[in-house]
């Protein structure tokens, strides 16, 4: 239910959605590619409300509130934004997210939110992925945001991983008294958020606030701790922990099998790229402290976000030629457009219909070309998508010193192979009983995030996080 109720609120509704639109503030793509800098300019106080206040407020539950994982009140917190009453509507966001100044930058919001809201029949949505960030970032800069943390019950709750499902678990065990320890297997909190989005999407500094208030909540940070390796799941209830809540996403790049050259000097495969392109030294794994080395022809294979994410990120280290080669086309390609907007606005270049199918070394060893042949769509697979069908003899070469495999995400099988009777399907992901509470096959053991659905969004591996944690204090509440 909506804090505001909508229906009662004395507005012209025809003369709000009539009222002029103005988009995003963006940095030039001259001035951006230089640096990896945020590439959104933030709202100030008074364009927030101007733009809160092309709401019309439709009847609870409005499209917005029913299209967002989160089921934030959003029509509450722009009937608050416009009258400038911007930390109680951050506080709207506090009830149901666990990370709105991420979400409020990173989520799809043209899929979700926005794609939902009833203006987009005539006219253009109101911005309120914007908003959302603002309003959390208005707080924290007027007066800062506690967890309020909930009185110690005594009780010890492990969470492995420290990405946005194992967060928003954390979030809400911290608020009902539990003492969380987070343990991850890199150096730095954050999983996806840190070693995965570039910092023009979600700047470091964003992220380090955030994190700083887990840190006053009181949840305690493990690094460099490869649960499945350095520790097991046993071994963790054999230290005192009575539940365990497993969010480790879904991190393993896919590979191209059977395609010769892929370990050639110069292919990379996404995530240590994106790692090593955007992360600072001291925060990346010892395997990783190599300096990034990259050509100035740049080829990415694969067309989801994190394809995007590698192309704007070749741009920024200097690449004078960056492709994405993608072997539909752009009607299936799964990213965001948004993304694929911004990465042509600043150079980079897309090529449907092509798949490499060998790696070609150079005299001196490297990566020199790419051998493709041309695909056509034939008949939709059992998923409803034209399966891409090979054109015989129309293969040819892409030269290129840089290719960057963006296949897609496989899951981590070494929790079910190092934890018995924990259930795993589908290469390693982990099997829950229901899918509201995370319960696994093992009593106190629940999951949550990319490691339960396969790759998906921040906002959702949060909400299965939130949605963990309720259940595991039910499940501690009631056990003998």
């Amino acid at each position: 239910m909506q804090a505001v109720p909508s229906e009662f609120l004395a507005i012209d509704r025809k003369e709000r959605a009539n009222r002029p639109f103005f988009d995003l503030d963006l940095r030039s793509p001259e001035v951006r590619t230089c640096d990896f800098e945020d590439v959104v300019i933030e709202f100030d106080p008074e364009r927030a409300m101007v733009e809160a206040a092309r709401c019309i407020h439709c009847p609870d539950p409005a499209p917005c509130m029913v299209a967002c994982p989160t089921a934030n009140d959003i029509p509450s917190a722009m009937w608050l934004i416009e009258q400038g009453r911007f930390v109680e509507a951050a506080g709207i966001y506090h009830k149901t997210s666990s990370l709105p100044e991420v979400c409020g930058r990173v989520c799809p919001h043209e899929a979700l939110c926005q794609g939902s809201c009833v203006l987009n029949k005539h006219h253009q949505p109101v911005l309120c992925g914007e908003l959302e960030a603002f309003t959390v970032d208005y707080e924290r800069r007027t007066q800062g945001y506690v967890i309020p943390v909930g009185n110690p019950i005594g009780k010890k709750v492990a969470v492995i991983g420290a990405g946005p499902a194992g967060l928003g678990c954390a979030d809400i065990l911290a608020q009902k008294g539990y003492e969380v320890t987070i343990f991850e297997s890199k150096p730095a909190p954050g999983g996806l958020l840190v070693y995965g989005i570039p910092n023009f999407k979600l700047s470091k500094e964003v992220w380090q606030e955030k994190w700083e208030e887990f840190e006053r909540a009181g949840v305690k940070f493990v690094p460099n701790t490869y649960i499945g390796k350095d520790k097991t799941i046993d071994g963790l209830f054999e230290e005192g922990f009575e539940a365990v809540f497993i969010g480790v996403g879904s991190e393993v790049d896919a590979k191209m099998e059977n395609t010769p050259g892929t370990d050639l000097p110069g292919v990379f495969e996404a995530t240590d790229f994106l790692i090593r392109g955007n992360v600072e030294v001291e925060q990346l794994p010892q395997s990783m402290r190599k300096p990034l080395e990259i050509g100035k022809r740049v080829v990415v294979i694969g067309g989801g976000d994190t394809a995007s994410d590698c192309l704007r990120t070749a741009i920024r280290l200097g690449a004078e030629d960056v492709t994405c080669l993608y072997r539909r086309t752009e009607n299936e390609m799964p990213g965001g457009k948004k993304d694929r907007k911004m990465a042509r606005e600043e150079g980079a270049k897309y090529r449907f219909l092509t798949q490499p199918v060998k790696f070609i070394a150079g005299a001196d060893g490297k990566l020199a070309a790419v051998e493709c042949i041309e695909m056509k769509l034939g008949e939709p697979d059992a998923k409803g998508r034209r399966k891409p069908v090979p054109v015989e003899g129309s293969n040819f070469s892409v030269a290129a010193d840089t290719a960057i495999l963006a296949l897609g995400y496989w899951p981590d099988p070494i929790l079910g192979k190092t934890t018995p009777e924990l259930e795993i399907h589908d290469w390693g992901l982990i099997t829950v009983k229901n899918k509201a509470k995370g319960n696994t096959s093992r009593a106190g053991i629940f999951s949550g995030g990319d490691c339960v659905t396969g790759p998906d969004l921040v906002v959702t591996a949060m909400v299965g996080g939130r949605k963990a944690g309720i259940a595991i204090d039910e499940y501690l509440q009631n056990k003998k």
